[in-house]
């Protein structure tokens, strides 16, 4: 064999070698989860019930950091900044990529981050405050209609997938409905359940706890199919929304640099996590199923997602900023 030549291919076994050494004396540290919405909502229970989990796994503290704001972008400029080692995650979805796609941000999504995985996907769920006199989609529009105005839908901040969502509903109907942002769907559960918000739409698995306790009245869901959690909602589509399928994922992703070693340590901790039976039973109590993907599926989809939120933002009208 010639010196170059073995030369590289002993290159790349201690390449290897060290890329699995990293990965095996890790973590020898507490980890740390950044939540960009504020507690009460989905990522926030997700993170919250895989971060044990993983603590029991790997043997290291898992820390739930919550920092709210921006449509996620606080805790996305937080993540990309992070010190890229393994130790700092952040959980993402559909909203973050749809922001970012209409965005001009100080980030880039595709070359700032690196996927882990995708952790969990969920219908969402139409809800409305129950003072309110609409008990069924087509009443609602009719409603708006008759209304101009006068309902106001909460969201997880402007160019989330629930803002995004709900103008689409509008502009399928020919109604508008009026945006009001909050720092996360847990921070607007007061105003919706008081009724000083009238509707909104978000994940089953954040929406069902007071749709169980009557605080919330489902309309319908935006899967292709019902809900098993709730069987006698419509689905958007039977509701008489044509074409009209929403789906609320959650994943995990690292800064960019991360060592390859360790983004498929972790890749395996949130698998292992996710099969774990009273995680998935937890889950699909409330309508989630557990997905856990590869790094590399996880950053295609992330990429399709990307691209079809561009074309329903410029097909509901919204002021696309890149």
């Amino acid at each position: 064999m010639p010196f170059s030549t073995r030369g590289l291919v002993t290159a790349l076994i201690f390449s290897t070698a060290a890329g699995a050494g990293l990965a095996q004396n890790f973590p020898t540290r507490p980890l740390r989860i950044i939540v960009p919405t504020a507690p009460g909502g989905g990522l926030d229970f997700v993170a919250r019930l895989i971060g044990p989990k993983l603590t029991d796994s790997m043997g290291q503290t898992v820390v739930v950091d919550n920092r709210p704001g921006a449509s996620g972008v606080i805790g996305l400029e937080l993540t990309a900044r992070a010190t890229p080692d393994g130790y700092n995650l952040m959980v993402i979805s559909a909203t973050h990529v749809i922001y970012s796609a209409i965005n001009k941000t100080s980030f880039d999504l595709f070359k700032d981050f690196a996927p882990i995985s995708q952790l969990t996907a969920a219908d969402y769920v139409l809800v409305v405050t129950p003072s309110l006199t609409p008990k069924t989609v087509s009443e609602l529009i009719a409603y708006a209609k008759a209304n101009p105005g006068k309902l106001n839908y909460a969201s997880s901040g402007v160019a989330s997938l629930q803002h995004l969502a709900t103008d689409y509903l509008g502009a399928l109907e020919g109604v508008q409905f009026t945006h009001v942002p909050y720092k996360g769907v847990g921070a607007a559960i007061p105003d919706l359940v008081s009724g000083r918000i009238q509707m909104t739409m978000s994940s089953i698995t954040s929406m069902n706890p007071h749709i169980r306790a009557k605080r919330l009245r489902p309309l319908a869901v935006s899967g292709k199919e019902r809900s098993p959690v709730l069987p006698g909602v419509p689905t958007m589509i039977e509701a008489g929304v044509k074409n009209f399928v929403v789906t609320q994922w959650i994943g995990v992703i690292a800064p960019a640099g991360t060592p390859p070693g360790r983004i498929e340590r972790l890749n395996q901790e949130f698998a292992k996590a996710l099969k774990q039976p009273d995680v998935a039973t937890r889950l699909a109590r409330d309508g989630t199923d557990a997905v856990g993907s590869s790094p590399k599926a996880f950053a295609a989809f992330m990429r399709e997602e990307s691209t079809k939120w561009f074309k329903v933002a410029k097909q509901a009208g919204i002021p696309i900023r890149k």
